[in-house]
């Protein structure tokens, strides 16, 4: 029943990452160039369709709000939520609830919908795709696995320090 429970937390997660990014993306996709490469980032503002100064901003934006209300989501769900204590049972809770959020990342929202719809090209970059190459595949699976478990460890050694 816990894993069901933490599996819909997950997907709750990936829900707000969805609204996130598609907020972000609302009027053009140049909302969340921060995001693409740096080729990319430099097309955009040579068309005249951003600064880099305008990229430094969402970027801080999104790390200064995004990442925190992801990390405060996983913290109320696991510790408020679900009541666990201790570092071991936090961590493997922590840690699917990312997961959850880091397949449909991967999957629905870099593979299928910056991947194969129409709703993240920036017109004047078309030659530039994929947007999100092998190689940043690849990265960010590593990356995305490690990171979710650091993470999850990093909360559930903040909780166990607040909960002694």
């Amino acid at each position: 029943m816990l894993a069901i429970k933490l599996i819909a937390e997950g997907l709750g997660l990936g829900l707000l990452l969805y609204i996130i990014c598609a907020v972000g993306i609302k009027n053009s996709a140049v909302g969340m160039v921060h995001l693409y490469d740096p080729k990319v980032q430099d097309r955009v503002i040579q068309l005249g369709m951003t600064t880099r100064e305008a990229i430094r901003k969402r970027s801080s934006l999104f790390r200064g709000l995004c990442l925190p209300a992801y990390m405060a989501y996983v913290l109320v769900c696991v510790w408020a939520i679900n009541g666990t204590r201790g570092f071991w049972p936090g961590f493997w809770q922590g840690f699917v609830i990312l997961s959850v959020m880091n397949l449909i990342d991967r999957f629905l929202i870099d593979e299928y919908w910056v991947g194969h719809t129409k709703a993240w090209i920036i017109p004047g970059t078309e030659d530039l795709r994929p947007y999100i190459t092998a190689s940043d595949k690849k990265k960010k699976w590593i990356m995305g696995t490690v990171g979710m478990a650091v993470i999850a460890a990093g909360l559930s050694g903040i909780m166990c320090m607040i909960f002694r």
